[in-house]
Parts: structure tokens; C-alpha cells; sequence
């Protein structure tokens, strides 16, 4: 029987050594014995990856309702806030108008005007801790510029 090209392209990496000392060598393949999962390949990769557990979409939504004050804080702007807030809103309508496969859960919209009126007073308060510390840092240099002289 004649040899085929990839049957000798095997057996030369054989003789060079590049098999040896592979990962896993001696080890049973893993998973082998575990029933058929179609999902296999997105579970090896957030394991192996260690990424988050993705939730399923209305969780997620609730999950960036509860942590919208802290990406609106590192807004500057009253129109890039109010932008965040009604995209947000927008993908709330649009999950509640999908074809849920789990249990029903509800996601309320957020209040754009008093999410903007936290915001507002989040800001305020940003803005006068910002202009005290600036008001120490000139203090404390003429202060010591006083000490010099």
C-alpha cells in the first residue's frame, strides 16, 4: 500500500518529535464519557476563558438598571446621560416585545426625568468636590510659597 501525503506528513513530524511532550498526552480526551451537549463549545469556552455566566436578557437588563448610576456618574454631559437612559429604555421595550422562553420577568423602564434629576444633583456634588480640591491644592501652594519667602 502506498503512502499518502498527509500519512507521511505524520509519520516525519513523528521522527522529528513534534508529538512529544503534547498537553494531555496519556490523558483521557475529556468529555468522552459526558452525554451529547450542543452548547459544548460555548461552556468549554466561558469556562476555559473565564468569562461571566451570560444572563438571560431581561436579567441583564435589571442588572444595568441597578448599575446605571455609576456609568450616568462618569457622564459629563446632559445629553449623553439622557442618550444612555432612553437606549436603555428602548432595549427594555424591546425585550418585552420578544418571545421569552423562560419564566416571564418584568423589567420596569427607567424614569428619564428623575434619572436625570439624580444626575443632575450626582453632578452638582462632583462638581463642588472637584472645585474644593481645587481650592486645597491653590491654598496649599501659597502656602508654600509663604513658608519660602
Amino acid at each position: 500500500m502506498r503512502e499518502t501525503w498527509i500519512d507521511r506528513q505524520i509519520r516525519e513530524a513523528q521522527e522529528r518529535g513534534e508529538f512529544d511532550n503534547l498537553p494531555g498526552a496519556g490523558k483521557p480526551i475529556q468529555g468522552l464519557d459526558a452525554r451529547h451537549d450542543d452548547d459544548w463549545w460555548a461552556k468549554g469556552l466561558i469556562e476555559r476563558e473565564k468569562l461571566p455566566m451570560p444572563l438571560p436578557p431581561p436579567l441583564a437588563l435589571r442588572k444595568e438598571v441597578e448599575n446605571l448610576p455609576g456609568v450616568l456618574a462618569k457622564e459629563r454631559t446632559a445629553e449623553g446621560a439622557r442618550r444612555i437612559i432612553e437606549d436603555l429604555n428602548r432595549r427594555i421595550l424591546d425585550d418585552r416585545r420578544r418571545l421569552s422562553t423562560g419564566p416571564p420577568i418584568f423589567v420596569r423602564t427607567v424614569d428619564v426625568d428623575a434619572a436625570m434629576e439624580q444626575w443632575g444633583r450626582a453632578r452638582d456634588e462632583w462638581d463642588e468636590r472637584r472645585r474644593r480640591g481645587l481650592e486645597e491644592l491653590r491654598q496649599d501652594k501659597s502656602s508654600k510659597r509663604r513658608r519660602r519667602s
